[in-house]
């Protein structure tokens, strides 16, 4: 007998728990499907993001720059260490605690919000009337024929969430020892003396960043010329500049070439960028090189969802499928692979189903990149802006002149701001420097709002806060910068 109610939603990433949550609040039957699995083979809601990516990767983060800082920069603080070590196991264990209590709070916020949720791999069977029936199973190597053990349930509404894997190299998989996605690079169980990591992006350079503090010989290689191309040039030079001088060796333009994993090291070969052959071998290999819709199993031909070249779920602008009434956010549709955009998708959706007006606007989604120094940004970067002939004023001030920043202990980096050559409008705000993914929020605000450069600039910050290197830089733009 099958279950029945008015939404469905495949997985519990950012993305699905949220829309599950906000389609509860409005008053509708709500389902959720997840499969991941803790340890004990319990149920671990909350996706890559909550189990092998955005939330231990910040917990291995602030441990590992707490080390680093205990051993490089309390002295200049007044407080002398001695006898440092690294305790790699506990410092993992507490990563481990953070990611149960986000799995948990999950759970919680299902039973609060009545979302009645369902632990195994959810599956498309068939149109049926009253919408589309979706079996349970108990993993993903489970057969998605009926069977009347598992669990089946129909729903008017299916919201797919199902995420993303990490991308491999063709011909070289994972082994999570030797060759490490995001999931292997956040649970080494030793600092390795030489660790490779293929792919400057955002993974490949936290994990880097994490692994050389604790005292790993880091290189990254990356097969673009540009060193983060995403990234407003001004911003990635300066990034460039202080990840070399912290000792994460960056190669670009290179041309990877063979891999071959032995019993204890990796090697690499590699055409650099200047077509030179090149070799290297490492204990641990990282590859960061993008990640892949995850679509396999969902069994989308049973219903005739349609799914792109590549694997995507096909939406239109409001995240509506080739089929009535089925829906797709986050990693697995079009657009950023992040969190916060999959989460604002959600909510969307959610309010789309129940005759609302859910909106998403992808021009003031904001980026960070948890390295220290953190790089956060939002909207255009000066090289869009030149190639959309948009005529701009630009305005930036370094943390080196923010009393704050130097009361920190950490004044490297910059906020830059970039608006419309007439109008003053804010086009994007682009920061290096600490705590830049908290600071990027009153950008969004400001764009979201149509703010002008003048309106960040007339606006009392605190002080002594890093806030007002925001608000300096504002000041910039019109060439009336107070303290630089």
């Amino acid at each position: 007998m099958s279950k029945q109610f008015d939404v469905i939603v495949i997985g519990a990433g950012p993305g699905g728990y949220i829309a599950a949550i906000r389609c509860a609040q409005l008053g509708l039957s709500v389902a959720c499907i997840d499969e991941w699995k803790n340890e004990k083979g319990g149920p671990a809601p909350g996706g890559t993001c909550t189990n092998v990516g955005c939330i231990p990767s910040k917990a291995l983060l602030q441990s590992s720059e707490h080390f680093e800082h205990a051993g490089h920069a309390f002295a200049e603080h007044g407080i002398e260490m001695q006898g440092l070590k690294l305790n790699l196991e506990q410092m993992k264990k507490r990563k481990d605690t953070v990611v149960k209590q986000n799995n948990d709070g999950i759970l919680y916020l299902f039973k609060k919000n009545k979302v009645s949720f369902f632990h195994g791999r959810g599956t498309f069977l068939a149109a049926v009337e009253g919408g589309y029936q979706i079996s349970v199973t108990a993993s993903a190597e489970s057969a998605p024929d009926p069977d009347p053990d598992l669990d089946l349930l129909t729903a008017r509404h299916i919201v797919v969430a199902t995420g993303s894997n990490a991308r491999a190299l063709p011909g070289t998989p994972f082994d999570e020892e030797l060759v490490l996605s995001n999931t292997g690079a956040l649970a080494i169980n030793a600092v390795p003396k030489k660790l490779g990591v293929i792919g400057a992006g955002v993974i490949g350079l936290e994990m880097g960043s994490v692994w050389r503090r604790l005292g790993s010989e880091v290189t990254v290689l990356e097969a673009l010329p540009t060193f983060l191309g995403a990234v407003d040039d001004q911003i990635a030079r300066e990034a460039n500049k202080l990840f070399a001088k912290q000792g994460l060796d960056i190669h670009l333009g290179v041309k990877i070439g063979k891999i071959a994993a032995g019993k204890k090291s990796v090697t690499v070969d590699y055409l650099d960028a200047k077509g030179q052959e090149q070799k290297a071998e490492f204990d641990k290999l990282i590859v960061s090189i993008g990640r892949i819709p995850n679509t396999t199993g969902l069994n989308a031909d049973a219903v005739g969802l349609k799914l792109d070249e590549r694997g995507f779920v096909v939406v239109d602008a409001d995240c509506k499928t080739s089929l009535p009434n089925v829906w797709a956010v986050g990693d697995v549709v079009r657009g950023p692979m992040l969190a916060h955009k999959a989460e604002e998708e959600g909510v969307a959706v959610a309010e789309r189903i129940a005759g609302q007006h859910g909106h998403v606007n992808f021009n003031t989604i904001p980026w960070v990149i948890y390295t220290s120094p953190e790089i956060a940004w939002v909207g255009r970067t000066e090289q869009q802006l030149k190639t959309d002939g948009v005529a701009f004023k630009s305005g930036t001030f370094p943390f080196l002149a923010n009393g704050r920043a130097r009361a920190l202990g950490d004044t490297s980096g910059m906020v830059k701001f970039l608006a419309d050559a007439v109008t003053d409008e804010i086009l994007g705000v682009h920061i290096i420097g600490p705590m830049a993914s908290e600071l990027i929020s009153e950008a969004v605000v400001a764009m979201e709002f149509k703010a002008s450069a003048e309106d960040i600039a007339r606006i009392c910050h605190a002080h002594p806060s890093l806030s007002e290197a925001t608000k300096e830089a504002a000041l910039a733009v019109d060439k009336r910068a107070l303290n630089f």
